[in-house]
C-alpha cells in the first residue's frame, strides 16, 4: 500500500490551515499586553436624557440660537432653490400655507407667461437674528439673510429677460420662522419673507 498520497494530503491542508492563520494574524492583529481595559474605557452608567425645557422667548439662549441658526441656513438655501427650480412640493414642510400659496401663484405665474428662472445658489454670508418674540404660543424668530446667488429671468427662446447669468448677485432677505413652543415637534415654519 502506497500513503504516501495521504500524507501529501496532509501536509497540504496543514499549510494551508497556516496560510489562514497568518492572514487572520495579519488582518486581526495580536495582543501586546499595551490595550486598554475596555471595561474602563466606556462609562457603564449612561447619562439619562433630561426632559428638555419647552423652548420659549425666556430660554432661547445662545446655544438654541446657533442651533436655530444652523437650521435656518439649510432651509434658507433649500427654499431658494426650490423655488427657482419651480418645485416646491419637497420644502411645503417647511412653509406656512399662506407663504407656500405665495410662492405657488409666483411660480404658476412665471410658468404661464412662459418665463424660466436660472439660478444658481453660491452660498450664505451671513445669516443673523434680528429680533425674537412669544406671541401666544408662537415663538417667532425674525433672520437678515446675505447671500450670494447667480440668477436671471429667461423666456421660452432663452432670451435673457432680467438678471445676468454670468454676474454674482448679493441678495438681503428678512425672513420670520415660528415655532409652536407647545410642540416637540423641531421644524419652524417659514412664516414671512417680507419683514
Amino acid at each position: 500500500m502506497n500513503y504516501s498520497f495521504e500524507y501529501i494530503d496532509i501536509i497540504l491542508l496543514a499549510m494551508i490551515a497556516g496560510f489562514i492563520f497568518l492572514r487572520l494574524r495579519g488582518i486581526l492583529g495580536k495582543k501586546t499586553g499595551y490595550e486598554e481595559n475596555v471595561s474602563t474605557s466606556f462609562p457603564h452608567e449612561f447619562p439619562e436624557k433630561q426632559n428638555d425645557a419647552k423652548l420659549n422667548a425666556n430660554n432661547f439662549n445662545e446655544d438654541a440660537k446657533k442651533e436655530f441658526i444652523k437650521g435656518a441656513k439649510i432651509a434658507y438655501e433649500n427654499i431658494i432653490t426650490s423655488f427657482a427650480s419651480g418645485d416646491i412640493k419637497d420644502v411645503k414642510n417647511l412653509l406656512d400655507k399662506t407663504v407656500f400659496d405665495q410662492f405657488d401663484a409666483a411660480i404658476k405665474e412665471r410658468k404661464s407667461k412662459g418665463l424660466i428662472s436660472d439660478t444658481t445658489f453660491v452660498g450664505i454670508n451671513s445669516a443673523n437674528i434680528k429680533d425674537h418674540e412669544q406671541k401666544n404660543n408662537m415663538l417667532e424668530v425674525t433672520v437678515d439673510f446675505v447671500s450670494e446667488i447667480i440668477t436671471c429671468i429667461k423666456d421660452k427662446n432663452k432670451n435673457i429677460m432680467s438678471g445676468d447669468p454670468d454676474k454674482v448677485k448679493k441678495v438681503h432677505d428678512t425672513w420670520k420662522f415660528s415655532r409652536d413652543s407647545r410642540s416637540s415637534n423641531p421644524n419652524w415654519l417659514l412664516v414671512d419673507t417680507q419683514v
